[in-house]
């Protein structure tokens, strides 16, 4: 019996598990590709890359930042998902995650069996802001203005199914009134009709627009999340300003391909916590007006799943077509 020649194919197969068992450890041994679903210059990519930058210096690998945006997010998305699931391509993306299902139709991958999530990185309450040429210095002057002209008043968004244009939808449902969207490809073409008067408000990051509120360019009238922000602590929440079930969290986050080794994910998610908590990016979300949220990779995964639910029924009670 102790002579008896071991079958090739187990041979093969603890061959294969030591290889990969040393490769998950080894990792990362050559640079990660970050992709950014949204465009340069957003709260995600803002986020994304002091994440991925503080992450090439903890693992001595460059953490390489692509933003692939486009379609709310689903095309950097679709990258990840058909990626191979070996670490090396990560994804940055914002609470658009649990939108794309219920807003873009015929989806080239599984937002729940193709992508898994790391951790949550960062909640960023998207300020409601208006520049102070349009006269209006609350949220009860800006919901009797809307209601006074039904349909004329206009709201900025990054794309319909974005997280902005889901936090306005909230805030429409909540105030009862009748307002028109304007999509754009990103939140500095948006801000930049903001400020030029050709759009009347928008819910954008805290991080974009904080340095604009403290210049005096614009005017923030509530937090669009369930809790103040600590960039503007005397700024009221949309429903502490009188429009109920209007709360909308923005936040972003890090995937991988759902096939990624376990041994990979533990080690990604343990790097990345250690990077949140470390004082420079302490600091900086401080600065940015944005909290960190740490999740474990089990807990984000429900998490998700929970949120994508909830969103369907939000972009159904909002009309929101799918694309």
């Amino acid at each position: 019996m102790m002579n008896k020649p071991i079958p090739f194919v187990l041979l093969l197969a603890a061959a294969s598990f030591a290889t990969f068992d040393t490769y998950a450890q080894a990792w990362p041994s050559k640079p990660v590709r970050v992709i950014v679903t949204l465009p340069a210059g957003s709260g995600t990519d803002i986020t994304g890359r002091a994440i991925a930058e503080r992450l090439g210096a903890q693992t001595g690998q460059p953490f390489v930042v692509e933003n692939r945006p486009g379609a709310s997010g689903s095309i950097g998305q679709a990258l990840v998902a058909k990626a191979d699931p070996d670490g090396y391509t990560i994804m940055m993306a914002s609470s658009s995650w649990t939108v794309i299902p219920a807003t873009i139709a015929n989806l080239p991958f599984d937002a729940v069996k193709d992508l898994a999530g790391i951790t949550m990185l960062a909640n960023i309450p998207n300020v409601l802001v208006m520049t102070p040429e349009k006269k209006i210095n609350s949220v009860k002057e800006l919901v009797a203005a809307a209601k006074a002209q039904p349909g004329k008043l206009n709201y900025a968004t990054v794309g319909t199914g974005s997280a902005t244009h889901l936090n306005a939808a909230r805030f429409q449902l909540g105030a009862g009134i009748d307002v028109v969207q304007v999509p754009y490809k990103g939140t500095s073409e948006a801000l930049t009709d903001l400020l030029g008067g050709r759009v009347d408000y928008c819910f954008c990051p805290v991080s974009n627009t904080l340095p604009l509120v403290k210049e005096g360019r614009l005017v923030a009238l509530a937090v669009g999340s369930s809790h103040r922000s600590t960039g503007l602590p005397d700024t009221p929440t949309t429903e502490q300003a009188g429009v109920p079930n209007s709360a909308y969290n923005f936040w972003v986050g890090m995937g991988v391909h759902a096939k990624t080794p376990r041994d990979i994910v533990t080690k990604l998610h343990a790097e990345t916590v250690k990077a949140l908590n470390s004082p420079e990016i302490r600091e900086r979300w401080a600065r940015l007006g944005q909290d960190a949220q740490i999740f474990t990779p089990e807990q984000f995964d429900a998490y998700l799943r929970e949120e994508m639910a909830s969103n369907a029924v939000l972009v159904k009670a909002a009309g929101i077509k799918a694309n």
